[in-house]
């Protein structure tokens, strides 16, 4: 009964998606209307397996559901399964998933963003909490949702033949398993795109560049341009944020300020050949990663939906003057 409603409840929201075109100013875009009410709805059915917890049953069957929410949506589905080790010697099963559209073009961009969750609320304000696995709504799972939501939006343009260039998403396994208590330990992160970088999911694979996402659904986020992505793909910030501020989005990403050095995902995809930039959240008020970071608040009810919107948007934006 719960996925008949939930499906019943999605179609209804989906419904309610169907708007005209994003125009700011004289500004008309060609991109489709991105709807952060189903991205929230993908975002809500990750979470509703539990913590998404190497080697864990929730893990693996939220896993399952991202493949085939992918192919549902049109995509072909590669599945990298990998075995590695964290940081304490502890054996997992990885699992990359990589969805793919206009699999034979030879031009192609890559959307990327972690689905794994954290195993321990390691910076939650009540150390009781510190063994605790989180959900990761924002931390993993918004990324999904976003991601989500953009191939739905492919499938149907590719009914109508609107988008030529290849896109593939990229759902990294295993990236928030790292030592914390302040290490300096870096390797011990974002196992998943370790493995990729090493092979990929296509023998020969390649594309002009990479967007990772990562806590794209707070509230009270703002996306400064990470040094790491400044440091090799600035034209790559440059696309991204200046699509942002094209169609109103610029107060997200913003040029007031620049962030750090982050180590993420899009570090191991730069290693790797290809330029990519980090997409990742900070707190507007506190400064540093959004407040829910590694801690039990990262919840569905912390979920923003105009975050959403403003990332996926932009996303769809870069996806469609692409061509």
């Amino acid at each position: 009964m719960k996925k008949i409603l939930y499906f019943v409840a999605l179609a209804l929201l989906l419904a309610g998606c169907k708007e005209k075109k994003v125009e700011v100013a004289d500004y008309v875009s060609p991109a489709p209307v991105f709807c952060e009410d189903s991205a929230y709805a993908y975002v809500a059915e990750q979470c509703a397996f539990g913590p998404r917890v190497m080697n864990s049953a929730a893990h693996d069957s939220c896993g399952e559901y991202i493949a085939q929410k992918f192919k549902s949506f049109g995509a072909v589905v590669y599945d990298q399964y990998a075995d590695a080790k964290l940081y304490d010697g502890t054996p997992i099963k990885m699992r990359n998933i990589i969805a793919s559209y206009n699999p034979e073009a030879a031009e192609r961009i890559l959307i990327a963003g972690h689905w794994d969750s954290r195993q321990w609320a390691d910076n939650d304000p009540d150390e009781a909490n510190h063994n605790t696995p989180i959900d990761g709504a924002n931390d993993g799972g918004s990324s999904i949702g976003v991601m989500l939501e953009i191939a739905r939006q492919l499938q149907l343009a590719n009914d109508s033949s609107q988008v030529k260039i290849g896109v593939d998403f990229i759902c990294w396994d295993a990236e928030d398993s790292g030592e914390g208590g302040g290490s300096n330990n870096a390797s011990s992160w974002c196992l998943g795109s370790q493995y990729w970088s090493g092979k990929r999911h296509v023998e020969g694979y390649t594309a002009r560049y990479g967007i990772n996402l990562d806590m794209v659904g707070g509230s009270n986020t703002v996306f400064y341009r990470e040094q790491y992505s400044m440091s090799y793909a600035p034209s790559i910030v440059d696309k991204v944020w200046g699509a942002a501020g094209r169609i109103g989005y610029g107060k997200y990403f913003s040029y007031d300020q620049e962030g750090g050095y982050i180590t993420d995902d899009h570090l191991q995809v730069n290693q790797g050949g290809i330029p990519c930039i980090d997409v990742i959240g900070s707190d507007t008020q506190n400064g540093g990663f959004p407040s829910t970071w590694h801690t039990l608040d990262d919840n569905i009810k912390n979920i923003n939906k105009e975050t959403l919107k403003a990332v996926g948007q932009t996303m769809l934006e870069v996806i469609w003057t692409e061509q």
